[in-house]
């Protein structure tokens, strides 16, 4: 075979997720942990609750985070988005070092570079759908909040139910609201924690392919937190924490 059609050869039997890989590895570098650790007080004494992680996500990933309950995942989650500081090493977000902001510096950031969808929606319940949307928009200064919102809405399927409160919507419903308040904004990351949890099984199927057809379609980067193994499958990559650090492999 000849030179040329060797190469031809080799890049023909790229895999789907070959190129994924490829493609990824030419991005910059949106997230990463160094050395991560965080302890509280116990009456035993210190608790390390995340120990030593290390890692790095690229733009437009999406990762996984699994493991057992108490394992550190959802700390580990608050550490990564600034909501809460390590008691070792540090994070960058979106080229940011966490430890250098004050909790002002870190609000902003978040406000402008990060969105966040729970298992329990954290929708304001004296708010309309369309204003819930409207929130982070209105706080970072944008005059088209409302054009924004209902845009937003619109792309969840939820365009008809702009004016009804969390009380008159379904869980999925709720659901759908406060992934469309999460990329509002056009997040550089997007943190989800255990997003189709209070779901049903088909609900939160639904609510997982909203999830992944809004991050293919917008590049944000997705971390996601979640018992579900088959749901994590669906990542470009699966990290797997036991005990406060990431398992090998």
């Amino acid at each position: 075979m000849a030179a040329g059609d060797a190469a031809t050869g080799a890049i023909d039997s790229n895999s789907p997720t070959d190129r994924e890989a490829i493609s990824l590895s030419n991005k910059e570098t949106v997230l990463e942990a160094q050395d991560l650790g965080k302890e509280v007080s116990s009456p035993e004494g210190p608790l390390a609750i995340v120990r030593d992680v290390s890692f790095q996500v690229r733009a437009g990933e999406s990762v996984a985070i699994v493991g057992a309950s108490g394992a550190g995942k959802s700390t580990l989650l608050a550490l990564l988005a600034g909501l809460d500081l390590p008691s070792s090493g540090r994070v960058l977000l979106a080229g940011q070092d966490l430890n250098s902001l004050d909790e002002d510096g870190r609000a902003r950031l978040r406000a402008e570079r990060v969105g966040f969808v729970f298992q329990s929606f954290h929708l304001v319940p004296a708010l309309t759908a369309l204003e819930n949307v409207m929130l982070p928009l209105e706080l970072a200064g944008r005059r088209d909040a409302r054009a924004g919102a209902r845009e937003a809405l619109e792309r969840v399927g939820l365009g008809s139910r702009v004016g009804h409160y969390p009380r008159q919507l379904s869980g999925g419903e709720q659901q759908r609201v406060a992934i469309a308040r999460a990329f509002v904004v056009r997040p550089a990351v997007l943190f989800a924690d255990e997003p189709t949890g209070n779901l049903d099984t088909v609900t939160g199927g639904r609510i997982a392919d909203l999830l992944f057809d809004l991050n293919a379609s917008s590049g944000t980067t997705l971390l996601l937190v979640t018992h579900d193994r088959a749901l994590a499958a669906r990542c470009s990559r699966m990290l797997v924490m036991e005990a406060g650090r990431l398992a090998p492999g």
